[in-house]
């Protein structure tokens, strides 16, 4: 038999477990109201069996000026009573002078699920960000109590201003001044359209006097297609076109920069070599080779290139997006290393190599191999990745640079999962399923997108946080397709609407709500890269901690 100071605290140990195994309780906002919220289709757990999501609670939501409820259910699930008390702290009481709670104060957590709500309604007197603290305090034991702080952020706006603005303009806005601008515009047009019509007659004029057939000296000099070519359209002029004039001809006049950091960087073709092709499209390529530097040293690089049937369009993003990153110097990022252009030849981008490889690629290939299962990605490897494509989104933010295709193709990752956030030259060649034209004439990421890019073709780091929302889902599915039940001409509406990717299989709560929280219907409800970082870290922390 045991000693009785062990067994006496073993006792002790199991009442107490028996005693509070009763007291437990749940929190969340329902599908309904997280709909309202963030357009989602979810339940979002503070508490669930007793369980604190220290993740949810740590996360600042925030609410436009015109929600002024929000709505909470709970219930008490266990047979002991649970004593509450709530406490709203209001960081700015002008802006908004009246919180108020439908239920009391204090009182017992329900022993049936019942909604709460509290009223945040806007003075509408001045604008301002106001901070809100939530907190209900449960009571387990004299010794046991546990204090929940809700945090939200409203935006109040000043109604007085705005509605002073439109009587001002509806007064200015009468029947007289609706005349006077109406006879402007009528004779502004009519000096449009006579300009118009004087331009015409003279270049037609000019256009018979110079025309001969002959080259004698009255023979016009013709200028040739390519030198009048729109950026955005589709020539399919073949190589033989191309090589009759030197490369930066292709380049229109707001490229210059463009030129001279080409300049920087270019090599002779002779120190280049191709080796194997590693992806191939219909234009593009990529090649594994090496090249020779300065010190006559030989490094293994990848090259994107295009074939010689590529038109001037094609060749001329190539060299735009290819050099939209060069010049950074960050270790999560593929910046150009080199870059050879000549007469006569097709351009060639050079990388540093370093064992890396195409990131949708490499999950593909993690789902399934000949042999069974490939590599099997865990929570934590998915986490260190994303942290690390938040580390090159906040610098090339810091450096007022966007991404505007975010996403595991436009990404490499060595065998040690060492992630590099790479641009997007060629991806629209390597990987035609990713991208589809609207009738624009323009191939786009639409599934990509965010919902004010979609529509407006907008873009800023708010759109970027997007795109990182779609390729953390890519991470947890194994690059996926987004929205394959989607046609692409009803992506705007299905957004429009609330919805948004489903929860992958096998992925945490945690996870997931980073998405969800990137796909704000709002711009300014998403979180920055610098918001993400902290909401990441503190759950890698979490999941390492027993590791």
């Amino acid at each position: 038999m045991g000693h009785p100071k062990i067994l006496f605290i073993t006792l002790v140990q199991v009442i107490y477990c028996l005693r509070y195994s009763s007291a437990s309780f749940n929190l969340y906002l329902s599908p309904q109201e997280l709909q309202r919220l963030l357009g989602l289709q979810a339940e979002l757990n503070y508490v669930r069996d007793g369980q604190i999501n220290d993740y949810a609670l740590n996360f600042t939501l925030p609410l436009s000026s015109k929600l002024n409820k929000l709505y909470f259910t709970w219930e008490n699930t266990g047979s002991q009573k649970l004593p509450y008390s709530i406490k709203i702290d209001i960081s700015n009481k002008i802006a908004i002078p009246h919180p108020k709670l439908n239920i009391s104060a204090t009182g017992f957590v329900p022993s049936s699920t019942q909604i709460f709500a509290v009223s945040l309604p806007c003075s509408e007197t001045v604008d301002a960000e106001v901070n809100i603290s939530i907190k209900i305090s449960i009571t387990f034991s004299d010794k046991n109590i546990t204090t929940l702080d809700f945090k939200r952020k409203k935006t109040c706006i000043n109604e007085s201003i705005k509605n002073d603005v439109s009587k001002n303009s509806l007064t200015f806005a009468d029947s007289s001044s609706v005349f006077y601008i109406a006879v402007c515009c009528a004779i502004l047009l009519v000096l449009i359209l006579g300009i118009l019509i004087t331009i015409y007659y003279v270049t037609d004029k000019k256009g018979r006097g110079t025309k001969t057939n002959g080259n004698g000296p009255g023979t016009t000099t013709t200028t040739t297609f390519l030198a009048t070519l729109p950026r955005n359209s589709v020539n399919v002029s073949s190589y033989a076109s191309f090589r009759r004039m030197p490369s930066y001809s292709l380049l229109d006049e707001r490229s210059k920069d463009l030129q001279e950091r080409i300049t920087e960087l270019s090599v002779q073709r002779c120190r280049v070599r191709l080796s194997s092709i590693i992806l191939e499209g219909t234009f593009g390529r990529v090649y594994q080779g090496s090249y020779t530097n300065e010190e006559g040293n030989e490094e293994t690089v990848i090259i994107k290139t295009v074939a010689d049937h590529a038109s001037q369009v094609q060749i001329s993003l190539l060299l735009q997006e290819g050099m939209a990153m060069c010049s950074l110097n960050h270790k999560n990022i593929l910046s150009i290393l080199r870059v050879s252009i000549e007469d006569h030849s097709t351009p060639f981008l050079l990388y540093p190599f370093n064992n890396y490889k195409n990131l949708k690629i490499f999950l593909q290939k993690c789902k399934l191999s000949s042999e069974g299962v490939h590599h099997t990605l865990t929570t934590q490897e998915v986490v260190r990745m994303a942290l690390q494509i938040i580390k090159a989104m906040q610098y090339l933010h810091k450096r007022h640079l966007l991404h505007k295709d975010l996403a595991a193709r436009n990404c490499v990752v060595n065998d040690k999962l060492n992630i590099q956030v790479a641009d997007n030259a060629l991806s629209r060649d390597l990987f035609p399923s990713d991208y589809h034209c609207l009738g624009d004439n323009e191939n786009r990421p639409v599934k990509w997108l965010a919902l004010e890019s979609l529509l407006h073709k907008t873009f800023s780091p708010a759109s970027d946080v997007w795109s990182f929302g779609v390729l953390l889902w890519e991470l947890t599915t194994l690059a996926q397709q987004p929205y394959i039940e989607i046609d692409p001409f009803e992506m705007a509406a299905y957004l429009k609407d609330g919805y948004r990717l489903a929860q992958p299989i096998n992925c945490p709560d945690e996870l997931f709500a980073v998405m969800a929280y990137c796909w704000a219907m709002s711009a300014e409800e998403r979180p920055t890269f610098t918001q993400l970082h902290v909401c990441l870290q503190d759950f890698f922390t979490q999941l390492t901690k027993y590791v």
